[in-house]
């Protein structure tokens, strides 16, 4: 038993000494005299878009999002839009599923797709409270008078927005590139 204890002592006695050998110490002064330039090279900076999330089912918007990047100035944008046709068709069914039944047709009914389908049916859309066969004869009747000045008006109002909305959107391009310019 002796001998193993005196054998461990040994072993580990040596290993220090050699961790003890392998330290090498030396001391240097470098003195330089020159220039040096330093190239830094970086990717160029980007515009990154917004992100908009519309991915609750439940909504009835849609996420439009865009950026442009030059060299100099990056302008990015979003935005979110209603979709109408959703909004009607949750509304009418709303209404249905809480009973009311010929709100939710008449609802239904301001799409002229959905109302010419149902007079080719034979089941007019309601009007003013009536429906069925007095419903019928109500919208011929009021097919029978002039609509020529609505439309006018209406077509009029038409292009009055149409030319809203694209007035605006030229506006901000240039806007956009006018700032460009002055950068």
């Amino acid at each position: 038993m002796r001998v193993l204890i005196a054998i461990f002592a040994v072993m580990f006695s040596t290993a220090s000494m050699a961790q003890d050998s392998d330290v090498i110490k030396s001391e240097s002064t470098v003195t330089s005299n020159g220039s040096m330039d330093t190239t830094v090279k970086s990717p160029p900076p980007s515009a990154i878009s917004p992100q908009i999330s519309a991915s609750n089912s439940d909504l009835c918007t849609v996420g439009v999002a865009g950026a442009v990047q030059t060299q100099i100035l990056g302008i990015s944008a979003g935005r979110t839009v209603r979709d109408m046709n959703c909004e009607k068709l949750k509304n009418a069914k709303t209404m249905y599923d809480m009973g009311m039944k010929v709100a939710a047709v008449s609802v239904m009914c301001q799409d002229e797709r959905v109302f010419d389908a149902m007079m080719n049916a034979g089941t007019p859309c309601p009007k003013d409270g009536l429906i069925g066969e007095a419903a019928k004869l109500a919208w011929e009747m009021e097919a029978n008078e002039d609509p020529a000045p609505e439309m006018q008006r209406g077509a009029i109002e038409g292009l009055i927005d149409a030319q809203d909305e694209k007035t605006i959107g030229v506006g901000a391009v240039l806007g956009a590139l006018a700032l460009l310019l002055l950068l």
